[in-house]
């Protein structure tokens, strides 16, 4: 194991100086988030579109959405809406305006500017796991509720590989953390741990106002040079079916009004909280969805949003959710194609149902993460460490999820399709004609080093080489690479007074009690 671990391979290009720095445990791609030149696929036809359209229309104008949130009711009856009690309808032509304002890409510029990340157009995003209570690993060998340790390591991985582009919210909930100011030692956490863009839940005003100043504080920003350009995003999921809550709603109504990125993701399960058929689920989807916007584009028009998807089926037979099945990736392509249509860029996810990192949880993930691919996602949630349908992270998953991530940034790789007359390469195949090989051509010789993508976690050895060196298993060379990136980890820069700036904040608003709870 410790031989394969710390064989340096090359990764298709260069590792930063700043992900190598202090370690050389492997030899990854660079930070370069990837740019999507595929077409996409699109499984509907015009018709197709305009009916799954229409019906999500219908939806709001004739079913109606209920918002538990007062602030938004009455905002939704100044703008027109019909509001009865907590349901709002709305008519068509009222949503596709608001829509209409969102921008169709937007930047996320974190406290170090290196890291700004365009969302939309065709960039691809990966996030890393989010929110799971439980944590697994190969040393402890059974599921156990995540604690503060657990969730920094997550969060060193975070930093650390070049194909994560931002950090999620917990990538494993320190549950041994009160709730009332767990938010706080995780924010402080986060911001000192990694220079990514940050997330913020919108789980009650506190937590949101709390997130949104220790972000601006970690970058040194004044008030208006925070609110002048998004820093830092929010993703919310609708209570399928069709509800909006109170804390959600009032969470993306104070970062719209201080400029902040907002995503909306209905959970949708066909079959469970959505119509067994994959247009109804979508079409659900999406009123769910565009109805929010609608409410924050009203609020403050041009506010940076995106649509996400988490349209999935259930197991018939026990009713768990199943992810990664062919149901989720048409449902994520159909949802790509009505985002094109409503010209707003895309949310998915890299996840699985499997319980622990093997060839079960790596087929599912891998048809998640091509789904997202096919789709023209933008931004892509749980990409590295998602287990047991988002109820458990773990370190070995978060790793070989990477390796995928890594693959799928290779293949997007303008050189790998590249067709300049040294790609077609005449005078080489002329050279070797009809007989011999190409390993020892000067053309071979001047390439090869960079010629394929090169994985630092696959064993590409035979058989015999393999039992030869160990017999390792994936996962357990995934476990040495993760203790050797925690060993070797070193925090990026962050200068001394506003570490103590963070830590001055925690202390006061923990001794005014953080956040409220109901316990």
């Amino acid at each position: 194991m410790t031989e394969i671990a710390s064989r340096r391979r090359r990764g298709g290009g260069r590792a930063g100086a700043a992900a190598r720095r202090g370690s050389a445990v492997i030899e990854q791609m660079p930070w370069n988030p990837p740019v999507n030149r595929d077409r996409p696929i699109e499984p509907l036809t015009p018709d197709g579109v305009a009916a799954i359209h229409d019906g999500a229309m219908r939806i709001l104008e004739e079913i109606g959405v209920r918002f538990l949130n007062k602030e938004a009711l009455g905002i939704l009856k100044q703008a027109g809406c019909s509001i009865d009690g907590d349901l709002v309808r709305m008519d068509r032509d009222f949503v596709m305006e608001m829509v209409g304002k969102a921008p169709p890409s937007f930047t996320l510029t974190p406290r170090n500017p290196d890291r700004t990340l365009t969302v939309g157009e065709n960039y691809m995003l990966f996030g890393n796991v989010s929110s799971p209570p439980n944590y697994w690993d190969l040393e402890i060998g059974r599921k156990v509720p995540g604690n503060r340790e657990m969730c920094r390591n997550l969060m060193k991985l975070t930093q650390y590989f070049n194909c994560i582009h931002f950090a999620g919210g917990y990538p494993v909930e320190p549950v041994e953390i009160h709730a009332s100011v767990r938010h706080l030692d995780v924010l402080y956490d986060k911001l000192t741990l990694s220079d990514k863009v940050m997330h913020a839940y919108s789980l009650g005003k506190e937590r949101v106002e709390d997130v949104m100043e220790m972000v601006r504080i970690s970058g040194g920003w004044s008030h208006d040079a925070f609110e002048a350009t998004p820093r830092m995003y929010t993703n919310i999921n609708s209570t399928s079916p069709l509800k909006h809550d109170e804390p959600m709603i009032d969470g993306c109504l104070r970062l719209a009004r201080r400029g902040q990125a907002i995503v909306v993701t209905p959970f949708t399960l066909a079959g469970a909280m959505a119509p067994v058929t994959m247009a109804g689920a979508v079409g659900q989807s999406l009123a769910e969805a565009l109805c929010a916007i609608a409410l924050f584009q009203y609020v403050q028009p041009g506010i940076p949003c995106a649509i996400g998807t988490f349209t999935s089926n259930v197991d018939m037979k026990s009713g768990a959710p199943a992810f990664g099945t062919p149901e989720y990736m048409r449902a994520t392509q159909m949802t790509g194609q009505m985002a094109r249509y409503y010209n707003l860029p895309m949310r998915s996810s890299g996840v699985c149902a499997a319980n622990v990192p093997d060839g079960q949880a790596m087929w599912e993930t891998s048809n998640s993460l091509w789904a997202a691919v096919q789709s023209g996602s933008n931004m892509v949630y749980h990409a590295a460490g998602w287990l047991e349908g988002g109820l458990i992270a773990s370190p070995e998953k978060f790793i070989m999820d990477c390796e995928i991530l890594q693959q799928i940034q290779r293949y997007m790789d303008p050189a790998t399709f590249a067709t300049t007359a040294d790609d077609i390469a005449l005078d080489a195949i002329a050279e070797v004609g009809q007989e011999g090989h190409f390993f020892g051509i000067q053309h071979t010789q001047d390439r090869y080093t960079e010629a394929f993508y090169q994985p630092f976690l696959s064993d590409w050895r035979n058989f015999e080489a393999w039992e030869a060196a160990g017999a390792v298993w994936t996962p357990e060379r995934a476990h040495h690479i993760f203790k050797h990136i925690i060993g070797s980890f070193e925090p990026p820069p962050l200068d001394e007074a506003i570490r103590e700036e963070l830590a001055e904040f925690v202390a006061r608003r923990k001794s005014e009690g953080g956040a409220p709870t109901d316990f």
